[in-house]
């Protein structure tokens, strides 16, 4: 019986896999049998224990494959062999439990505090309501450190321009208050101001294109992009890249890390954690520059 085929089966019709996964998955496994076939002389499912994944996963990174492609292949023969469990053609799973190659986390990419000051505060944006809106769109992301998807949602009435506070609605329908800079208020008024002389607006959104109709994701994409690319040669320029420097910037400015992970309303510490290791290299280079000996 063909139990690679079952499983590929399996993942298409019962798991509904896309077609792209479908594929990663049937060469992962495909690799694995081979291997096997070359080691043993020929592939039984019965025969396979963790030795000799343990050598597949050893061949693996002799190849100078990336850890998270070597951890990738490894979970396809664990699906397979947890699938073969299921269908009671195995007894164990032999790619349980074994040591898997550390996959190093990537660093949030962020801006640095002098660039993101030059784009704000010289005169790069045009005094007309396209240009005012998408000042205002820059600072409110970095200014708060909000999702894409918050900022969409944000209303004119969500905002306390008296307490310099504004109300948003996070995952799972979490409402959270983020005081935000000063300095925002006047844009605010501005921004204002100009959209009820310009613009017929369709909306409660505080943020409208100039058809009045709310902005949308490609288009605050599109706007934080060409603004971050006149300062900075950052390969990824989205407005996620503003949240992680609203974040990075405030630990490096020695805010408290669990009152920056209330601010960007994550659930849990480990995800606000990410943000101390460039924080520690910041730190880092600043104690080789000051310290006689550093």
């Amino acid at each position: 019986m063909d139990y690679q085929e079952l499983f590929i089966d399996y993942l298409r019709y019962e798991k509904r896999f896309s077609s792209h996964t479908v594929v990663a998955y049937k060469n992962d496994l495909d690799q694995f049998v081979q291997f096997c076939a070359v080691v043993v002389g020929e592939f039984d499912v019965k025969g396979v224990d963790t030795k000799l994944v343990r050598s597949w996963i050893v061949h693996l990174m002799e190849q100078e494959l990336a850890p998270r492609s070597v951890n990738r292949k490894v979970s396809t023969v664990k699906s397979f062999f947890k699938f073969l469990m299921k269908e009671q053609i195995v007894e164990q799973n032999p790619a349980i439990n074994l040591p898997l190659p550390k996959i190093r986390k990537k660093l949030p990419n962020f801006v640095e505090e002098h660039n993101l000051n030059h784009l704000l505060d010289d005169g790069f944006f045009s005094d007309d309501f396209t240009g005012v809106r998408d000042k205002l769109i820059i600072n409110l992301l970095y200014g708060t450190g909000i999702r894409l998807s918050e900022l969409l949602q944000l209303k004119d009435t969500d905002i306390n321009t008296n307490e310099y506070l504004i109300k948003v609605l996070g995952k799972r329908q979490k409402e959270r208050i983020i005081p935000y800079p000063k300095s925002i208020n006047s844009l605010l008024e501005l921004y204002t101001n100009l959209r009820s002389k310009k613009v017929k607006v369709n909306t409660p959104n505080l943020l409208v294109t100039e058809k009045g109709e709310p902005v949308y994701e490609k288009l605050v994409y599109r706007v934080v992009k060409s603004n971050l690319s006149k300062v900075t040669s950052l390969e990824k320029k989205s407005p996620h890249v503003l949240r992680h420097t609203y974040a990075t910037h405030l630990l490096n400015k020695g805010a408290d890390l669990n009152a920056v992970k209330e601010l960007l309303g994550h659930s849990n510490l480990a995800a606000t954690q990410v943000y101390t290791h460039t924080t520690f290299e910041k730190l880092q280079s600043i104690y080789k520059q000051a310290h006689p000996r550093g």
